[in-house]
């Protein structure tokens, strides 16, 4: 499998192959070879669909029948490769060559690269473009760069302040506690805090403890599986007790969260029903139906316990067997390669839940969550030494 972005005679050209036949795209306009214009090129695929647009004018390749994964286990490279051996003969037209330019902001699946010295694994005979001490996007919010004997310096908008105009005017004087993060409300000239895992308050300055966790919305928890290196991953398990009164939402996630290729295990709600999905290599949506089971939205706690035995996948809801289905009779993937990462709630903050799941979830929960215990372990994980934001306690009422 292979992904290839390149310039031919002028054209820019993405081709990719995803194990059976490789798709071809080519722009319509050819690239100005001034060296003076910057071009913005995006190009990708969903499924087997590929699509190229150089400066707004598009060009998509539509669907047909075949494989829908990229299956690569190769570094990612920009502007040329280490060896000429790794460039499938399929990937360019030509003799592969070097890219002769400048390149910046790449953006792979909605993440930025830092193309910095130290960033990147590895690379040879990269300079610097700009050739100033601004260089690219060094002042932020729309900051106007200006070189100085010993630097640089940003000129703000009125909004923002900061060396590189990285903070909102009204969060500069900000009571935000521990770790809190400060969002600010333009519109009424104020901020307000977003409380990190562990404190509460309007300005996040109350320790807190809980054993149920309560979330309102823009909230996760991001734990890190300590046992992950000795688990049998062909006989994942997880199970928890949660109670809502929506009918959509993200309540656990098992996996990295970081592109469409990573293996994950999810169970959410959706249109009031419960929902899990499982890709262990090739993504596949096994959304429960049974009408009976449908009522997982009023507010009564719910146990669910999802079972994986390599492509065999057993769910339980209130310790009742509601779904048992080979999902792969062919056994091509067996392990659920999910990284030690699970999420319960939602992502990171700014991270939407309907782009990092490919709309598989629509929203972030809004509930309570308790009881969570990985494969077959006899103790519950303790969510309050996890990372996460906007969680509070819900031992007691509401």
């Amino acid at each position: 499998d292979f992904l290839c972005i390149s310039l031919v005679n002028g054209f820019i050209q993405l081709r990719y192959n995803l194990g059976d036949k490789t798709v071809i795209l080519q722009t319509f306009q050819k690239v100005r070879a001034n060296g003076n214009t910057w071009h913005s090129l995006q190009a990708g695929r969903v499924g087997n669909e590929g699509y190229l647009d150089l400066d707004g004018i598009n060009v998509t390749q539509k669907a047909s029948p075949g494989m829908n994964a990229l299956d690569t286990h190769t570094d990612f490279f920009v502007g040329g490769v280490s060896s000429l051996n790794l460039v499938n003969s399929m990937a360019v037209e030509n003799e592969p060559t070097g890219f002769t330019g400048c390149i910046r902001e790449i953006v792979i699946n909605n993440r930025e690269l830092k193309l910095t010295e130290s960033d990147p694994k590895g690379g040879a005979n990269v300079g610097d473009c700009d050739g100033t001490a601004c260089g690219y996007s060094v002042c932020k919010n729309n900051g106007t760069c200006q070189v100085g004997n010993s630097g640089f310096s940003c000129s703000c908008p009125q909004e923002w302040v900061g060396s590189t105009c990285e903070q909102s005017i009204h969060c500069s004087q900000n009571r935000c506690g521990s770790q809190a993060l400060c969002i600010p409300q333009p519109t009424s000239f104020s901020y307000i805090c977003i409380c990190a895992l562990g404190w509460s308050g309007k300005y996040c300055d109350s320790k807190i403890k809980f054993f149920i966790a309560k979330f309102i919305g823009n909230s996760y928890i991001k734990y890190t599986d300590p046992y992950y290196g000795k688990r049998d991953l062909q006989y994942s398990r997880i199970s928890l007790n949660f109670t809502t009164n929506q009918t959509e939402g993200l309540i656990a996630w098992m996996g990295k969260g970081e592109d469409e290729d990573n293996d994950f295990l999810a169970i959410g709600l959706a249109n009031g029903t419960l929902k899990v999905v499982i890709n262990l290599g090739e993504r596949i949506s096994v959304p429960l139906i049974h009408s009976k089971y449908s009522t997982c939205c009023d507010e009564r706690w719910h146990f669910v316990t999802v079972v994986q035995n390599q492509t065999c996948i057993k769910v339980y809801l209130d310790d009742e067997l509601i779904l048992f289905e080979d999902i792969d009779p062919h056994r091509k993937y067996t392990a659920l390669n999910y990284g030690g990462i699970c999420y319960f709630g939602g992502f990171e903050i700014g991270r939407k839940v309907n782009i990092v799941t490919m709309g598989l979830f629509q929203k972030e929960f809004i509930g309570k969550i308790k009881d969570v215990v990985l494969f077959q372990d006899s103790k519950k994980i303790q969510l309050m030494k996890a990372e996460g934001y906007n969680v509070y306690s819900g031992n007691y009422g509401n």
